[in-house]
């Protein structure tokens, strides 16, 4: 997939994560009939040069040593690797792991690494790995926020949490390169950037140091001298633990960065202007934490600052992991030739972008309610799976006219002006 001298390339990606609430698990594709039903030949046709695929760890391994029943991620890889398509394969998507742990359990690291040792056995032909799916972010939604299983709520357990992803990654593609020396690492992380008020730039400056954790840690970057050093002794991470990353670095052959439009937050100590889901804090201010897209910001924003800041720090080749939008046909077309033209501009400009992809093709259930219930509202993506059926939508026809092209010219030129998230915002 070294398409450094090209435009960069189009992939696809189906919104795989099997979550946990509770001990309830949610399956995305187990929602969309997707083992009962052939949606990946559509996905096929697209023309894209690789595929973000599931082979989950819940989903194949839901008892601890049991016999592995490998023939339907057999079947799909198959046909991945006979249309001459790379699979990018993923093994834990959000999810906690399977019953027998969860991301808070200090063994989680190398049960994962057995099973991942197991999926480079059945397949190892594999070369691209995206073994945790943006590590940081699930951490924040299972230990900080207390969304999603073990429910908690402190900078202490995200730290764990966040830990043992990223030794499980570690460890992971030690064990997978262990029977394949040619894997990669493409290690994904939603790219966000926060901003605020005046009497919040400290908090902002926090969080604009603490969004780097997943990538600074697996390059090893993160000792005494590190910015954030006090922050993790200070709660509760282990020295030993720090340091199993300086002495074991695994930086990744591409830097996999998931944008959304709502990646950049802005925090404001006004919360008469804001709805109380909003309210929180963080024991000194009470602040409401909303979308920046919603605020007339002055600051430089939007995904060219973001990347360019991505690249300009780590100087490794950049793919864009998650491109999606949820609101009207014509807005999820806007959105998606908006990140592919600033990607083609970046790319003129000295930033390494590999690639593009456009994610959740076949649609997502729940996130607009952050995966928190049972009720599964459906958003269409570059096929609409709603009536039982996969068909395609203009989405996903202009998807295949860039992989096919490298460029649209059937729906009309894309916005080249200075982003101006506001511009997106009222769709969502």
């Amino acid at each position: 997939m070294d398409n450094s001298k090209s435009l960069p390339a189009i992939w696809a990606g189906m919104e795989c994560t099997i979550s946990r609430v509770g001990d309830d698990f949610h399956d995305q594709l187990q929602c969309g009939s997707y083992y009962d039903k052939d949606y990946l030949q559509p996905v096929l046709d697209l023309n894209v040069s690789a595929i973000r695929f599931p082979v989950l760890w819940e989903k194949h391994e839901p008892e601890q040593g049991a016999t592995i029943d490998w023939t339907w991620a057999r079947e799909q890889l198959g046909r991945i690797r006979h249309k001459g398509i790379e699979p990018i394969v993923g093994l834990l998507h959000h999810g906690s792991g399977p019953a027998f742990t969860s991301l808070a359990d200090k063994a989680m690291p190398y049960y994962f690494a057995d099973y991942a040792a197991k999926v480079a056995q059945a397949f190892p032909w594999v070369n691209y790995y995206t073994p945790v799916n943006e590590p940081l972010t699930t951490a924040r939604f299972s230990g900080l926020y207390g969304h999603w299983y073990p429910h908690k709520k402190s900078d202490r357990h995200f730290l764990n949490m966040l830990i043992n992803q990223l030794k499980a990654t570690v460890l992971g593609m030690q064990a997978i390169r262990a029977i394949n020396p040619a894997a990669k690492l493409i290690q994904t992380e939603d790219l966000g950037k926060t901003y605020s008020c005046s009497t919040l730039q400290y908090q902002s400056a926090f969080e604009n140091q603490r969004r780097w954790l997943s990538f600074d840690l697996l390059c090893g970057k993160v000792d005494q001298k590190h910015v954030l050093y006090p922050y993790l002794v200070r709660n509760g991470v282990a020295v030993s633990d720090i340091e199993f990353f300086v002495q074991h670095p695994c930086p990744p052959a591409m830097i996999g960065a998931n944008y959304y439009v709502t990646s950049e937050r802005y925090l404001d100590c006004n919360l008469d202007g804001y709805p109380q889901d909003t309210h929180g804090g963080n024991g000194i201010h009470a602040y409401a934490d909303v979308e920046a897209a919603r605020v007339p910001l002055t600051a430089a924003n939007g995904p060219a600052v973001l990347l360019t800041e991505l690249w300009e720090r780590y100087e490794i080749p950049i793919a864009i992991t998650e491109v999606q939008l949820h609101c009207s046909r014509e807005e999820q077309l806007r959105w998606f030739k908006f990140i592919h033209e600033t990607a083609l501009t970046l790319q003129h400009s000295g930033v390494d972008i590999r690639a593009v992809t456009a994610w959740a093709v076949l649609g997502s259930f729940g996130w607009d309610k952050l995966l928190t219930c049972k009720s599964m509202q459906y958003e269409s993506g570059a096929f609409d799976i709603s009536a039982g059926y996969c068909r395609i939508t203009a989405l996903g026809r202009l998807i295949q006219e860039i992989a096919q092209t490298g460029a649209s010219q059937s729906y009309g030129p894309g916005p080249t002006h200075q982003y101006n998230g506001a511009a997106f915002a009222d769709s969502w």
